[in-house]
């Protein structure tokens, strides 16, 4: 549906069309161009800050509970106001970022996210924690959809997949220093302290973010009327492919918080018996989906799109298997595989969704995190629930129903594109 149709203005979202033999002209930013470099390592900076803070209390849980005196599902609040309030809000600070800007709801989000980290550590009760984390949360909401926006105007196709995957690879750093760093801080000078040190990188990375990324050539403000926006929303959920897309990252993500929710109970019990400070270190795993994230674009380059779905949801299948094994060996080979086909399975997906919409890039982006969120929210719920019935197998088994999701998805979205390529082969004749 055109933006016309939707009344939205035709000018929202509009990128330079350029073909493959005139690609000289476009001025866009690709890799080795002016720009792109500062553009790319800025965006990563962001991704760090917002994963480090989003998760920075979740291996601080017994601390926290300790000093307040709450129960676990008490202190987990910590984690889940914050997840909570992104995933309430990423809608309309994507629809703040069509009128002011990528850029301007972007600095702004990690500027209040950023003060509101410093204040964290000074938190007097479980009740402001959570309430301070709430807020962090919703301010974190700018920079996802914000950012894959950016990158969709501003980027040429070709380097867009690239892009987004170092972005991606900024989140999958920042979400194990938001783990594994805090955990080592604080068992030497207490959570507070802990928090304290990953406000202070956010702050650092916020700045730097800010100094370095390029100011905006081809963003075109849009309307903030509601019924545009939800005229917009309107037509991206209509859409086949975002619709395929959407559920594709819930799925994913499902797997991803499923597995890492439960992970440590499992690596505490026998046979293993590890102790807490190694099993936080298991989340240098996260190192793995930066790599994978990263070289995203190189294998949508050689195996298209849906061939790189389909080797993510193979690649994670086999490390969901592998997992069941009671040696830890093959368990932490296991959990590469899963770490490495999520990340390249979710910088596939949410680079597709900046490439299929054609108009308000930043909903269509806020629409997929928000699946996205559900998506952790669903697997760490029912996989906890799993693992509670039937052990590490239980788990696996939810694991594997999503990952069986995305292999469907994706084989039904191959018959659709053969039907319309057959479609429109008759419409030539």
């Amino acid at each position: 549906m055109s933006p016309a149709s939707t009344g939205a203005s035709t000018v929202v979202d509009a990128v330079p069309s350029v073909s493959a033999t005139d690609s000289s002209s476009d001025s866009r930013m690709a890799p080795g161009g002016p720009g792109y470099r500062r553009m790319s390592f800025a965006l990563f900076l962001a991704g760090v800050a917002t994963f480090a803070l989003l998760y920075s209390t979740q291996a601080l849980l017994p601390l926290i509970s300790g000093e307040f005196g709450v129960a676990a599902n008490e202190a987990s609040w910590t984690v889940a106001a914050a997840t909570g309030g992104l995933a309430l809000f990423v809608l309309p600070m994507s629809a703040l970022s069509e009128r002011f800007g990528r850029r301007t709801v972007m600095t702004a989000s990690l500027a209040v996210a950023v003060s509101v980290g410093m204040l964290v550590p000074f938190a007097p009760s479980i009740g402001a924690l959570v309430v301070l984390r709430a807020v962090q949360g919703a301010a974190l909401a700018g920079l996802p959809a914000s950012a894959t926006a950016y990158l969709a105007e501003e980027v040429r196709p070709k380097a867009l997949v690239t892009a987004i995957g170092l972005f991606v690879a900024g989140n999958s750093i920042g979400g194990m220093s938001g783990r594994v760093i805090t955990g080592w801080i604080a068992q030497e000078w207490g959570w507070r302290i802990a928090i304290g040190v990953i406000g202070a990188i956010a702050v650092g990375c916020a700045v730097a973010f800010r100094l370095l990324l390029p100011a905006p050539k081809h963003f075109m403000p849009g309307s903030l009327r509601p019924r545009v926006l939800a005229g917009t929303v309107r037509d991206h959920l209509s859409d086949p492919l975002l619709r395929r897309l959407y559920a594709i990252g819930a799925l994913f993500m499902t797997v991803f918080g499923g597995v890492y929710t439960v992970i440590g109970y499992r690596l505490t019990e026998e046979p293993f018996g590890l102790p807490q400070g190694i099993v936080g270190s298991i989340f240098l795993v996260y190192l793995v989906g930066t790599v994978s994230a990263s070289t995203a674009g190189r294998l949508v380059g050689r195996l298209g799109r849906r061939g790189a779905l389909y080797l993510a949801g193979g690649t994670t299948a086999a490390g969901l298997l592998l997992s069941l094994a009671d040696s830890l060996p093959l368990v932490l080979l296991g959990l590469v595989l899963i770490t490495a086909g999520f990340f390249a399975g979710h910088a596939v997906a949410s680079s597709a969704v900046g490439k299929t919409a054609t108009h308000g890039r930043a909903q269509a982006s806020a629409l997929y995190q928000s699946a996205y969120y559900i998506g952790s929210s669903t697997g760490s719920t029912v996989g906890a629930i799993a693992f509670h019935a039937g052990g590490w197998a239980g788990t696996v088994g939810v694991g594997l129903l999503a990952v069986l999701g995305v292999v469907t998805i994706t084989v039904l979205g191959t018959r659709a594109a053969r039907v319309a390529a057959r479609r429109d082969l008759v419409a030539a004749h």
